[in-house]
């Protein structure tokens, strides 16, 4: 009878895979960012997602859920920000409770001139190694892996 407490070889052979991947994939993208826009992919994450928020702005607990972080690593990232001009928080109108974050003219600005270079790695790295097949077929593997990590108490957006 086989072991449950060891991996079998196509096991074994897939999560190598899937832990190589997860381990050179952020070094790629930081590096790419770092090199041409001076910050990292977890910064960039940030201000991409206020870029495509409603009038660029979140509230920085769901900003936090986007970018998988503690609010308080949220909050040194959104700092330095600040300190740039890309960002400003203020209290909630609605509720002074709560705080929100929102990308200035400068921020949009300078997610616009990043972007490109961050889709080009992307597109050289993921999308061109793959068919379109394969891209979908990533698209689902990660949305179930994601719900699977999620499901086992991993963190979760609060709603």
């Amino acid at each position: 009878m086989e072991s449950t407490d060891e991996f079998d070889r196509e096991e074994l052979e897939t999560w190598s895979a899937l832990a190589t991947l997860l381990e050179w994939m952020p070094a790629t993208l930081d590096a790419q960012l770092k090199r041409d826009s001076g910050i990292s992919h977890f910064d960039f994450g940030i201000l991409f997602a206020l870029s495509r928020a409603e009038d660029g702005t979140l509230r920085m607990s769901d900003l936090a859920g986007f970018a998988n972080s503690t609010l308080s690593r949220l909050s040194r990232a959104v700092d330095r920000h600040e300190r740039e001009g890309w960002v400003r928080r203020a209290p909630d109108p609605a509720d002074g409770r709560i705080t929100l974050a929102t990308l200035t003219s400068e921020g949009r600005d300078f997610v616009r001139a990043s972007t490109p270079g961050h889709v080009q790695l992307v597109r050289e790295v993921v999308f061109d190694s793959l068919t379109r097949a394969q891209a979908q077929q990533l698209r689902i593997i990660s949305r179930r892996i994601t719900g699977a990590v999620r499901s086992q108490g991993g963190w979760q957006p609060s709603n």
